[in-house]
């Protein structure tokens, strides 16, 4: 790891996404096809964000990074992508006003949160429950501004918070851990739960 890169990267993101403010950070799997219904609520969640005002941030890639950027490009609003340099290249979806692009993960991770004042959790994989797991240890923390988390697709998430129970009734965590997100399964609740101050 070169650390030169790592300040680099964090400075350059800075420098850019300090000009916008009311950022919405949506994650979620970039394996959905951009006919699936999670694909179809992502644009529309993109679309109404855009239009009321909200920039919105992704990964820069396919799946629901890009069906939320497409939304927000046609809105009225800026939407914002954060790709990886990876060894098979994640080309960045073509439905962005902005494009950053980062040789490491943790810096764009940081990045994604640190200039967010909601995010969003769609269905995904490994990097999606990691993000998720980063922005709740540092709100539960205080190492982080009160962003609001919120996860979208209650079947889908059900598992993990049983395990978050689990977790609570031996002590790992607290109950008030819980008041940290929400889940929600329609657009208009994410976007009542962003808009409520």
């Amino acid at each position: 790891m070169n650390i030169d890169v790592v300040e680099s990267e964090l400075i350059d993101a800075q420098k850019i996404l300090d000009k916008f403010s009311n950022n919405v950070t949506i994650f979620g799997s970039a394996r959905i096809a951009q006919d699936d219904s999670l694909a179809k609520s992502a644009y529309r969640l993109g679309k109404a964000l855009s239009d009321s005002g909200f920039n919105v941030l992704t990964g820069a890639g396919p799946g629901i990074m890009q069906a939320v950027n497409r939304g927000a490009f046609e809105g009225k609003s800026s939407s914002i992508g954060l790709n990886i340099k990876l060894p098979k290249e994640q080309t960045p979806n073509p439905y962005l006003d902005e494009c950053l692009v980062f040789e490491h993960f943790f810096t764009r991770k940081v990045t994604l949160i640190k200039h967010a004042d909601a995010c969003v959790f769609f269905p995904g994989g490994f990097g999606t429950v990691d993000e998720l797991m980063e922005v709740l240890t540092l709100v539960q923390t205080r190492k982080a501004k009160g962003i609001k988390i919120i996860l979208f697709g209650k079947d889908f998430w059900l598992s993990l918070i049983t395990w978050f129970e689990s977790m609570e009734q031996s002590g790992y965590i607290s109950k008030t851990d819980f008041r940290s997100f929400c889940i929600v399964d329609n657009v208009d609740q994410i976007l009542k739960e962003i808009k409520e101050k």
